[in-house]
């Protein structure tokens, strides 16, 4: 198990740009793919991006890819989303979350979730 925060949500205009933050506990972070998912208000919660446990393999939604840049630094034991050219369509809480060994962008399948961070991009 792995205890997830997440934090650098907040209100940006349309353009703009976000870095989040997700700092992991525990000393096996690097055995863990991490992912990233958003739920705006009425809507379900939705795969953003997903880093493979070395970093060496990234997978994104269509709807970020080449917007948002998912990254992690394992001897810090955090993982990044950083998002640029921000749409009102972004907005949402976006949560981390931890898997054992392989990737997803299935929800379903992560085991650890962090409490979220708002992200806010107005128009």
């Amino acid at each position: 198990q792995v205890q997830l925060v997440e934090s650098g949500g907040g209100l940006v205009q349309a353009g703009g740009s976000l870095r989040l933050s997700c700092a992991a506990s525990g000393r096996t972070f690097s055995s863990y793919a991490m992912g990233w998912f958003r739920q705006a208000p009425g809507k379900e919660r939705e795969f953003v991006a997903t880093i493979t446990r070395s970093g060496g393999n990234t997978y994104y939604a269509d709807s970020v890819k080449g917007r948002f840049t998912i990254s992690r630094d394992n001897a810090e034991n955090t993982v990044y989303l950083q998002m640029n050219s921000l749409k009102p369509e972004d907005t949402a809480v976006y949560y981390c979350a931890a898997r054992p060994y392989s990737w997803s962008g299935r929800s379903a399948d992560y085991n650890d979730w962090g409490q979220g961070t708002q992200v806010t991009v107005s128009s």
